[in-house]
């Protein structure tokens, strides 16, 4: 069927898609000023008459839904009608928007704690439209939008099941068989758990690049859901924990009493899993940060226990080129050492010596607690440990030993290479003046 220039008050610009049941446009509202999405039903009169119905049934299944729904994480509809036979409902139109399909493939996965940010999203929003007696019944990819600014919108209700609307539903085998909880396969009675066994499957699917179940053709695909179990998540996606793999074998547990009872607690699984998620970040960030510190001579005493005290008694600061890394004349009670890059003391305007990755400056102040005697600036990209004097003196005895014995011996190291480098100076002035 050939789209109509215009819908009402809607001038049609483009296609934007096209599906089973019709196509998506995009179309210019003219009263608002702004652009809407119009999703045109396919209802020409080339399909049998029971088609015809089923098409208007789920026209009218959809139109229902207006003014029903005020989700952020939903599609809003704005309208629909009919005009001229044609049937359309109006949408949101979200520009830049992607099918999560896109994210689906093996080698555009998104990353472990962004997938946990879309199916939260998801979840909470079904929640939304559960409590108010909507199962959806068809989420998929497809059907999940992610914005341009990464934001989701669940689009497409229309197969959904709505209490109270017997009339304006479909019965029978309906959604996207790859995606259908065991019970929709057998033609049960789906409820609110279905549509939570979808958003299961989608997250197994954006994690690992697959499906959880496949099938060469229908029958074998309704056993696969019936009666197999998927490959673990983590043999396909090693960096994801353990803890989104029993999230996702909960959510597609064959036996709805074992599955997740509503959208809320999914959730709330997801919300624990993202505090385990920054656990594991950071214990990487300080391994990462571990390994930088015992590469430097400054460490290479201390013991595995000690080189954390330090660590967790420090802060960890990095400084842009010429960028002030100590000020001359500030109070302070740090001890810096330098993990990464180079930079220049200056006393007044006077550079009075370089500092290169494992030296260290500030000895004075640190045991004084007083004013630096001059300033540091980057001559590259730096990264500093500012190991505080009062975060040190909770450190083990054995820790702050060896601590100050290094600091004492690189100051004297330091004190010594200025001594020589001053008397090789005053030397070749003498020479000079002979």
């Amino acid at each position: 069927m050939n789209a109509p220039a215009k819908l009402g008050k809607f001038v049609i610009t483009r296609e934007l898609g096209r599906g089973t049941t019709g196509s998506v446009y995009l179309c210019h509202d003219s009263f608002l000023g702004k652009d809407v999405a119009i999703k045109l039903y396919n209802m020409d009169e080339t399909v049998s008459e029971q088609e015809a119905r089923t098409r208007r049934k789920l026209f009218f299944n959809e139109a229902y839904l207006v003014g029903k729904l005020n989700h952020p994480n939903i599609l809003p509809i704005y309208d629909a009608g009919e005009d001229e036979g044609h049937c359309y409902v109006v949408m949101e139109y979200v520009r830049g928007a992607q099918p999560l399909t896109v994210f689906c493939l093996p080698d555009n996965l998104l990353p472990v704690r962004k997938v946990v940010e879309v199916i939260f999203k998801c979840a909470k929003a079904l929640d939304y439209a559960h409590r108010n007696g909507l199962v959806h019944r068809d989420i998929k990819p497809g059907n999940i939008l992610m914005t341009a600014d990464g934001d989701v919108r669940i689009v497409d209700f229309g197969v959904a099941k709505m209490a109270g609307n017997e009339q304006g539903q479909l019965k029978g085998l309906v959604g996207s068989p790859s995606y259908m909880a065991p019970e929709q396969m057998r033609q049960q009675p789906s409820n609110t758990q279905a549509d939570l066994y979808s958003v299961g499957v989608v997250m197994y699917e954006l994690l690992t690049g697959k499906r959880p179940f496949y099938g060469d053709n229908l029958s074998r695909l309704v056993h696969q859901i019936i009666y197999a179990t998927p490959p673990p998540v983590h043999r396909l996606r090693p960096d994801a924990p353990a803890v989104l793999e029993d999230i996702v074998n909960r959510a597609l547990e064959k036996d709805p009493a074992r599955r997740y009872k509503t959208g809320i607690e999914f959730a709330a699984d997801l919300t624990r899993a993202v505090r385990t998620l920054d656990k594991l970040s950071e214990e990487m960030v300080e391994q990462e940060r571990f390994n930088m510190l015992r590469r430097l001579r400054f460490f290479q005493d201390f013991s595995y226990p000690e080189i954390y005290e330090v660590l967790h008694a420090s802060r960890w600061q990095t400084h842009a080129v010429e960028e002030h890394i100590v000020v001359e004349g500030a109070l302070d009670d740090c001890f810096l050492i330098i993990v990464f890059g180079d930079a220049e003391m200056w006393r007044g305007d006077q550079s009075i010596g370089l500092l290169h990755e494992g030296d260290c400056f500030g000895e004075s102040v640190y045991l004084e607690q007083g004013r630096s005697t001059a300033s540091i600036t980057a001559k590259t990209a730096v990264t500093v440990l500012r190991v505080n004097a009062t975060l040190m003196e909770q450190a083990s005895m054995p820790c702050q030993l060896r601590f100050h014995k290094v600091f004492l011996r690189m100051l004297i190291e330091r004190l010594a290479r200025h001594q020589s480098q001053e008397e090789s100076e005053k030397r070749k002035a003498a020479k000079s003046n002979v």
